[in-house]
């Protein structure tokens, strides 16, 4: 996020420390998927038990799974895409690209540390130079540099509910002016860069702080 006032000059955060945090941080994404897929209730078919799919809505990762696939299935699943997003961000596997680069480059900067006015792994980010480095790095998109001129790029996305990864999420007061930006990474969640005393971080769309402050996305990357 741009402010007025001077930030922190940000230390580079060491590799180990930044991948322990972003480990547990995507941990945690993945605690309330691999929970939902427990509490299912099995079918009386004949072994072995099917468990039926999660109910599926617009801010479910988009990887379909079949309705007979056993809880260990979709479990070494969800522990295979967990392992990709673990991937270092400059490591481009060959064929992969588009949205899952965008994802891959901005979870592996968790733990950068905050700097207003940062565009680089190296100094660190603000809001706005966060998401700047990911879309250029990944797709070749340049973006506006500041938060609220970003939020008139691309196309607006006006129900939350209808959100994919890779979108941008902006926040700000209501009926005032953008002031944050982030990057939606799916199942409610968006990768950002927080403010001065921060790194970056994955947070909650759906309550809480960041809920309340909302107030569009837009979708840059033609979807």
């Amino acid at each position: 996020m741009l402010s007025t006032s001077t930030g922190r000059t940000a230390a580079t955060a060491s590799p180990a420390r930044r991948a322990a945090i972003r480990f547990s941080l995507l941990l945690a994404l993945s605690a309330s998927s691999l929970g939902a897929f427990a509490q299912q209730k099995p079918t009386v078919a004949a072994p072995p038990i099917a468990v039926p799919a999660p109910q599926e809505d617009a801010t479910a990762t988009r990887r379909a799974l079949p309705e007979s696939m056993t809880l260990s299935d979709r479990a070494l699943i969800l522990a295979t895409d967990l392992n990709r997003l673990l991937t270092p961000a400059d490591a481009k596997p060959a064929g992969e690209g588009g949205i899952k680069d965008v994802l891959q480059r901005a979870l592996g900067l968790l733990g950068t540390p905050y700097r207003w006015g940062g565009t680089s792994p190296d100094s660190g980010f603000d809001c706005s130079g966060l998401v700047g480095y990911v879309f250029r790095n990944a797709l070749g998109i340049e973006l506006p540099r500041v938060s609220r001129e970003m939020a008139k790029a691309g196309e607006l996305v006006s129900d939350r509910a209808a959100l994919v990864e890779g979108d941008l999420v902006f926040f700000g007061k209501h009926g005032g002016e953008v002031d944050h930006v982030g990057i939606y990474v799916g199942n409610g969640k968006f990768v950002h860069a927080p403010r001065t005393g921060r790194d970056v971080t994955v947070s909650t769309l759906d309550s809480g702080y960041w809920h309340e402050k909302f107030l569009q996305a837009r979708r840059v990357h033609g979807g």
